[in-house]
């Protein structure tokens, strides 16, 4: 492809896209002349101190293609004053969702809203504008990785019942890509939640990803959480397609049509359907952003995805398909290239530059996947049967147990104990170089920093380090909304996922703490302090009736 027309594809992300502004203390007395229905509730996003995303879709009743609708704002649930409201469009060239920038508010105020067409009112979302400098407390509720046929989204739908929390956070993967035979689909027919006929495919074309993004909005558990907070969100890998990077994903092949295209078309429907104000313009790709709660928390959305990433590596690129001897010398050169990278040199300029001139207390990151060392054993990658990991872990981590102990160990155990490899090389373990570039900065800056993560569908607590072990900064991954973790791939019941999650630390120098086994979600408190994490894990997603039968918690002093 050639650069004219790589530039003309990507631009495609934003047509039609059209963010209406509206103003605090301007009332409109207009009146919507056309019936349409408010499809898939409401939503709000990108707070800032004076302004916020306001989102609904509103399909004309008939077969008309535009609906003038109203927008209204109240300080009460009651409506009876307005804060604000005015009149917008909405139509069939951006799939009839609506997005208005309400400016003009007042800081860290929560706001009631709604939207009016000539037959209907859609529900009443509550909002939330970014605190002023004077704030002592936030908490954020923390999601990843909701995949409707792997179950009901239940961790969205107790966090909607959490008056603590002030803002979300989604760190990607708000939808799937796969068909109705694809990832996390073996429960699917029992529960309900098999996709309707027309939209059973991989997804594709704009066409596809509106749908995908339609049905996911009809669960009850993320219209709720909608309905009731500000979401601050970013992309990973699957909505678009299965660990993409900037040229391409694991799952597009040549004979499913360019890349670039595809990309442009995912693009386009995720800033339609999400509640998001598109920092570089609706026809850039570039995503990331900045959020300041006064001069308690300074958040950065980083895109470690679709922008700048190179092509993973993967080990078995580095086998001899012959002899399967793996080349060693091969694999630490790969490892090794400076110029392999996952922010790229604008975003990385952007986030060193305002972390740097930041006057609030924590600096977070709010990203897609683990920059903690998560090197296992290599012994586990080399012959072990899938379903005998865990054991072989168990006996590992007796080993070393035993050795801290100070007690012998044999020759054999200390060889594998010695011999490590990284655990995925899709996360920041894939791209050293990266890594250590931005935790060098961390430890020059010298400021408290916590990392949020998503994307591995299981809960983590690590201490980032750089290569000479000194700590830096702190990482807190969150578990799943839906998607099956590490019980799934290596098919462990509840007892050994416990067990190995009491292994793992011990073998895994940076980590503190995992959960294998259990889909959430993660809030976070920040004081001036502390910061205090809590990991919720619901009892089930198979199920309406799930709720949250346990917590974690852990504190972490400034």
């Amino acid at each position: 492809m050639d650069r004219r027309s790589f530039i003309k594809l990507s631009s495609l992300a934003g047509v039609g896209l059209t963010v209406s502004t509206g103003l605090a203390g301007c009332v409109s007395t207009a009146k919507p002349q056309v019936a349409a229905k408010f499809t898939h509730g409401v939503a709000s996003g990108d707070p800032l101190q004076t302004a916020v995303i306001l989102w609904t879709r509103a399909v004309p009743s008939d077969d008309t293609n535009q609906a003038q609708i109203i927008w209204e704002v109240a300080e009460s649930e009651s409506f009876n004053t307005l804060v604000a409201s005015g009149e917008v469009s909405s139509n069939a060239t951006r799939d009839f969702t609506v997005k208005v920038d309400v400016t003009g508010l007042k800081p860290g105020t929560r706001y009631f809203y709604r939207f009016r067409s000539a037959s209907s009112v859609s529900a009443v979302g509550e909002t939330k504008t970014l605190p002023g400098d004077a704030v002592n407390e936030v908490t954020f509720g923390v999601f990843s990785c909701s995949n409707y046929p792997a179950g009901f989204f239940t961790p969205y739908a107790e966090a909607a019942k959490q008056d603590s929390i002030d803002y979300v956070l989604h760190l990607g993967d708000y939808i799937y890509e796969y068909d109705g035979k694809g990832y996390g689909t073996q429960h699917a027919e029992e529960m309900g939640r098999t996709f309707v006929a027309d939209n059973d495919t991989e997804l594709f074309t704009l066409t596809d990803y509106r749908k995908r993004y339609a049905l996911y909005r009809t669960d009850e558990g993320l219209r709720s959480l909608h309905q009731r907070k500000p979401f601050i969100v970013v992309w990973d890998d699957h909505e678009i397609s299965n660990d993409t990077y900037k040229d391409g994903a694991q799952n597009h092949q040549r004979d499913e049509g360019d890349f670039y295209a595809r990309r442009a078309a995912a693009v386009q429907a995720y800033y339609e359907w999400l509640p998001i104000r598109p920092p570089f313009g609706d026809s850039r790709l570039e995503i990331y952003r900045q959020f300041t709660f006064g001069k308690l928390v300074d958040l950065y959305m980083l895109d470690t995805r679709v922008l700048a990433r190179d092509k993973q590596l993967v080990y078995s690129d580095f086998r001899d398909p012959q002899t399967n001897a793996f080349d060693q010398q091969g694999f630490v050169a790969a490892m090794s290239n400076p110029s392999r990278g996952l922010l790229g040199t604008a975003q990385r300029e952007w986030l060193t530059n305002n972390m740097t001139k930041s006057e609030a207390k924590w600096q977070v990151l709010g990203q897609q996947l683990l920059i903690g060392r998560m090197h296992f054993p290599a012994s586990i990658f080399n012959g072990v049967p899938r379903e005998q990991v865990p054991a072989h872990v168990h006996t590992l981590a007796n080993a070393k147990r035993r050795q801290q102990a100070g007690e012998d160990i044999s020759a054999e155990e200390t060889h594998m104990l010695s011999m490590l490899m990284p655990y995925n090389l899709d996360a920041w373990d894939g791209y050293p170089v990266e890594r250590e570039r931005l935790l060098g900065f961390i430890r020059q800056l010298d400021k408290p920093v916590i990392s949020l993560a998503g994307d591995t569908h299981n809960a983590w607590h690590n201490t980032l380090t750089l290569n000479d072990g000194t700590a830096v900064a702190t990482e807190l991954g969150t578990s799943s909304v839906s998607s099956p973790g590490m019980e799934n791939y290596l098919k462990f019941d509840d007892d050994t996922a416990k067990t190995l999650a009491n292994d793992l630390p011990v073998l895994i120098t940076d980590l503190n703490y995992c959960n294998l086994h259990q889909r959430g979600f993660m809030t976070v408190n920040f004081t001036h302090d502390h910061a205090v994490a809590t990991w919720h894990f619901v009892d089930t997603v198979r199920d309406k009736a799930g709720k949250v039968a346990s917590t974690y918690s852990t504190k972490i002093s400034a």
